[in-house]
C-alpha cells in the first residue's frame, strides 16, 4: 500500500505561488535607516545623539535665518528693522557683492572678467570631459594667453609675444633633435627664456609703436575678491599638475644630478610654510631681478603658489607610480617602448588613476590656500571682507560676511570632490 501511495502522491509543485512584497523591513527607507542608522546599540546612541544636535542647531540658529534683513544700507538699519529681535543682516551681501567679486576692478569693464570666467568653462570643458568637441583644445591652448589680454588689458603684442615664447622653445627642441633628450629640454627651455627676458620687451615696444592695437589696461592692485582667488586657484591647479609629473619622474630617475635636484626641491618646499613664500615672493623677490623691473605680485604669488603645489603633487604622484605593480613596467619594457613613449602609454595614465584622490584633494587645499594672499596686500575675499567691516556703515558685522565668503569656497570645493569621484567611476576598470 505504500508503494501504491508513493505512486500517486505527486511530489513537483505544478504551479507558481503568486509574488509577494518583501517585508517592510527589508526594503526602502525603513531598511537604509536599520541598516545605517540603528545597526547596533552603538550606532542607535550616536544617531539619537546627533539627531539632538541638529535638533538643537536648527532651534537656536532658525530665528536667526527666518529674520533675514536684505534691504538696508547700514549695520544700524538693519537693527533698527529688526527692533531687537535676533536676525541676520544680509543686506551687506546685497550692497557690496560687487566688491566681494571684483574688489576695485571698474566697474564698466566688469564684462572682461566675466567673458574671461565663461570662455575658461568653454576651455576645460574638452579636458574634463570627454563628449566635448575636442577641436576645442585648440581653443584651451589660447585661452590663457586670452584671458591674461582681458583681465589685465593693455596692448595685444604683449600676450602675443608671450605665446611666441613658446614656439621659439619648440623650434629649438626641433633643431636639437639629433642630441639627447636632456639637452633637447634644456635648450627649448634656455631659448624661451631668452626670448621672454632678452628680446620681449623691444618687439613689444617696436610693435605698440608701430600697431597700437589693445584694450584699456587695468593694474594688479585693482584685483580682488573672488577673482582674484580664482585667477590664482586656477593657474595654480592648471601648472601644478604638469610640474608635478615632471618632478615626480625626476625624483624617480636614474641620473643622480636630476634626481638631487628633485628632491631638493621637493623636501624644501614641503619644508616651509606657504605664507613664507607668499612674502618672499611679495618682498624678496624683486631682489634678485635687474634694476628698474616690474614683475607682477599677482604673477609672483602665481609662481610661488604654483612651486608650493607642485611639490606636493609630485609626492602624490610618486605614490601612484610606486603603487604600479613591477609587471607594468616590465611589459612596457617588452613592448621596445622607450622611456617616454612607456609613461605616456601605458605608466602614467594608471599612477594617475591611482592618485586621482590625492589630486583632487591639492587642487582643494591650493583653492583654499589662496586666501593667505590676504597677508601680503592681496584683497581677496577675506581682504574685503575685513575691508567691509571697516567702514562706519558696517563695522560690528562678522557672521553674514563669513557665512557668503565660506559658502561660495564650498561651492567651488564640492564642485572640485564630486567630479573626482564621476573620474573615479569613469576611469574604473574593475567589475566590482
Amino acid at each position: 500500500m505504500s508503494d501504491t501511495h508513493a505512486q500517486t502522491v505527486p511530489f513537483v509543485r505544478d504551479t507558481m505561488l503568486p509574488e509577494a512584497e518583501p517585508p517592510a523591513s527589508e526594503m526602502g527607507a525603513v531598511k537604509w535607516i536599520r541598516e545605517n542608522l540603528f545597526n547596533g546599540w552603538v550606532s542607535a546612541v550616536l544617531t539619537v545623539l546627533s539627531i539632538a544636535v541638529v535638533a538643537f542647531l536648527v532651534y537656536e540658529l532658525f530665528p536667526w535665518f527666518a529674520n533675514s534683513v536684505w534691504n538696508a544700507n547700514s549695520l544700524t538699519e538693519c537693527r533698527q528693522i529688526l527692533d531687537g529681535a535676533t536676525g541676520a543682516c544680509w543686506a551687506v551681501i546685497r550692497v557690496n557683492w560687487l566688491q566681494l567679486i571684483f574688489g576695485f576692478y571698474p566697474p564698466d569693464l566688469y564684462w572682461r572678467p566675466i567673458l574671461a570666467f565663461v570662455l575658461l568653462i568653454v576651455a576645460v570643458a574638452p579636458v574634463l570631459f570627454p563628449a566635448a568637441p575636442k577641436n576645442l583644445l585648440y581653443f584651451s591652448a589660447v585661452y590663457p594667453f586670452l584671458a591674461v589680454w582681458l583681465l589685465w588689458g593693455g596692448t595685444i603684442w604683449g600676450v602675443l609675444v608671450a605665446a611666441m615664447g613658446f614656439g621659439v622653445g619648440y623650434l629649438a627642441l626641433r633643431l636639437l633633435g639629433s642630441f639627447g633628450t636632456l639637452i633637447q629640454t634644456g635648450g627649448a627651455v634656455i631659448a624661451a627664456l631668452v626670448w621672454w627676458i632678452l628680446l620681449a620687451a623691444p618687439i613689444i615696444d617696436v610693435l605698440s609703436a608701430a600697431l597700437p592695437i589693445g584694450i584699456e589696461a587695468v593694474p594688479s592692485r585693482e584685483f580682488g575678491g573672488f577673482m582674484i582667488s580664482i585667477i590664482i586657484g586656477v593657474a595654480g591647479i592648471a601648472l601644478s599638475l604638469p610640474l608635478g609629473i615632471l618632478l615626480a619622474l625626476g625624483r624617480q630617475s636614474n641620473m643622480p644630478l636630476i634626481k638631487g635636484v628633485s628632491v631638493v626641491f621637493i623636501e624644501f618646499i614641503r619644508g616651509v610654510p606657504l605664507i613664507t613664500l607668499l612674502f618672499t615672493a611679495s618682498l624678496l623677490l624683486n631682489y634678485f631681478l635687474p634694476p628698474g623691473t616690474n614683475f607682477d605680485l599677482i604673477l609672483r604669488v602665481i609662481i610661488m603658489v604654483t612651486l608650493f603645489a607642485t611639490a606636493y603633487m609630485a609626492e602624490v604622484i610618486r605614490g601612484g607610480l610606486a603603487a604600479l605593480p613591477r609587471g607594468q613596467y616590465e611589459g612596457a619594457d617588452a613592448l621596445g617602448l622607450d622611456y617616454w613613449k612607456a609613461q605616456r602609454l601605458i605608466i602614467m595614465p594608471q599612477a594617475l588613476k591611482i592618485s586621482i584622490p590625492g589630486i583632487v584633494n591639492t587642487f582643494i587645499g591650493l583653492f583654499k590656500d589662496t586666501t593667505l594672499v590676504v597677508f601680503i596686500g592681496l584683497l581677496d575675499p577675506i581682504g574685503r571682507a575685513s575691508a567691509i567691516r571697516a567702514t562706519s556703515d558696517w563695522q560690528g558685522i562678522y557672521w553674514e560676511l563669513f557665512i557668503f565668503i565660506g559658502a561660495v569656497f564650498w561651492v567651488f570645493c564640492f564642485g572640485m570632490s564630486r567630479y573626482s569621484m564621476y573620474l573615479e567611476r569613469r576611469l574604473q576598470t574593475d567589475h566590482r
